[in-house]
């Protein structure tokens, strides 16, 4: 069987860099024939700048040049609410699938076309697709509250089956699970799964089924052969350009009115995945020292999957550089908490704890000063000394730790006492109050994680 899939997944922020985002159309464009089904796996309208901005409408000029046939809703597809996210199903040229995602008893976006499960005919082969999203996905995102989502799995398998049944050449499931994926291999007779949410390349066999995982942000292409099972990965930043697209997404951006700038940096900040995910960073202080700042509270904390990673913040620094930062149009909140509850918070920090999340330290602070040992046991020190478990502290931080309890359990809703700006916001009123030249002051000491395997860059924020 002579078929090929183009895998894209996770694209993100890929929009906010016009070229880089014109160079994926034009390599997927490249690439493409009558042999060829372009799939993407979710994540793939959100977050960044522009889909902050156009509510994730900035996808729409890559959908139309390079006319996917499926794709899935990833958790960050719901950021902007579920009106959004049926509007951009609708404008959108491919077909939307989604097996385990309900809305008030049917399948989401059913009335704008998406459907559990498709057969798409290409060079005289019949390949059957599905796609299942991380059933998490109401708990880290707040647009997403409304949803039900059932067992991946389960929904998976019953799709399979049907697709069998319908006598398909093959069947291949778009899943963004992340690490579900193993599980997923084993329990259903799929021949490919085609990942994402994970952020790290992934190419390897479970029990004979193909899996494989792009990576994030636009950087490749996977081209699977699903006759053979081999994989080419093809370089975006080499790609040829397609201008349309380029040109569109420059439009777009220089009608968001993000380019006033805010601040310098005279020694670049960096925020690259590896760096904020182990402990202590430059950019992890500079976010938590604005939150606490803005409400004058006791405790700054920022979860460290909702720093994304880019260029280092050098020289000139922008509105648009801030919310490529914190890329999510969500308010920074106020919680009043007991030194118990704040102690228990900074413990659920460790990594280990989550099984998505064992290789990786995922909290900044400020205030605060955090000392891990080897046997993961953490000790927490405020104003010089030991947090008062019966007294009450204020804690400034991103409205996502108060929504879900997937990272910071012991932080709920109930905690709330106040809400700010838009946290992007706050980091520009912060820059031109206080200026962009966070140090290193050893507020976290982790004990020595390994960090940069997949485990390690699950996309974690909401």
């Amino acid at each position: 069987m002579a078929v090929r899939l183009l895998h894209y997944s996770d694209l993100e922020n890929v929009y906010d860099t016009p070229e880089r985002a014109g160079r994926l159309a034009g390599r997927l464009a490249d690439r493409d024939g009558s042999d060829a089904v372009v799939v993407g796996t979710g994540d793939n309208t959100a977050p960044g700048i522009l889909s902050m901005v156009t509510e994730g409408r900035q996808a729409l000029d890559f959908f139309a040049a390079v006319e996917p046939d499926v794709d899935t809703f990833g958790n960050h597809d719901f950021d902007y609410g579920l009106d959004a996210t049926r509007e951009i199903v609708r404008e959108s040229p491919q077909t939307w699938l989604s097996a385990n995602v309900r809305y008030e008893g049917e399948v989401f976006g059913a009335d704008a076309g998406v459907v559990p499960a498709t057969v798409v005919e290409t060079d005289g082969a019949r390949v059957g697709f599905t796609g299942v999203t991380e059933p998490r996905t109401a708990s880290m995102c707040p647009g997403a509250t409304d949803l039900r989502f059932t067992d991946p799995v389960a929904a998976a398998e019953r799709e399979v089956g049907r697709l069998r049944e319908r006598g398909v050449d093959a069947v291949v499931v778009c899943s963004h699970l992340g690490n579900g994926d193993d599980e997923l291999a084993r329990a259903t007779d799929a021949d490919a799964i085609l990942g994402g949410h994970v952020h790290d390349e992934r190419v390897t066999r479970i029990d004979g089924t193909l899996c494989t995982r792009p990576g994030a942000n636009g950087h490749r292409v996977f081209e699977v052969d699903l006759g053979s099972g081999a994989v080419e990965r093809h370089a975006v930043a080499d790609g040829p350009l397609d201008e349309a697209v380029t040109s569109a997404l420059r439009d777009r951006r220089e009608t968001t009115g993000l380019d006033a700038v805010v601040g310098h940096v005279d020694r670049p900040i960096e925020r690259d995945l590896a760096r904020t995910r182990s402990g202590e960073c430059r950019i992890g202080n500079f976010v938590a020292d604005a939150y606490r700042w803005a409400a004058g509270a006791d405790v700054g904390l920022q979860n460290s999957g909702g720093i994304r990673e880019g260029p280092p913040l050098s020289g000139a620094v922008t509105v648009a550089d801030l919310v490529g930062v914190i890329p999510f149009d969500e308010p920074v909140a106020v919680a009043e908490v007991t030194g118990a509850e704040l102690l228990a918070a900074c413990r659920q920090a460790d990594g280990r704890r989550l099984p998505a999340l064992s290789d990786s330290w995922h909290a900044h602070v400020s205030g605060l000063s955090l000392t891990q040992t080897t046997d993961g046991e953490v000790t927490v020190r405020y104003d010089g000394g030991p947090l008062d478990p019966d007294a009450t502290y204020t804690v400034a931080t991103s409205d996502y730790v108060l929504h879900t309890d997937h990272e910071f359990p012991s932080l709920a809703e109930a905690h709330r006492v106040d809400t700010l700006d838009t946290q992007y916001e706050v980091l520009a009123a912060y820059a031109r109050e206080e200026g962009i030249d966070p140090e290193i002051e050893g507020r976290i000491e982790p004990a020595t994680l390994p960090v940069g395997d997949a485990n390690s860059n699950i996309d974690t924020e909401g």
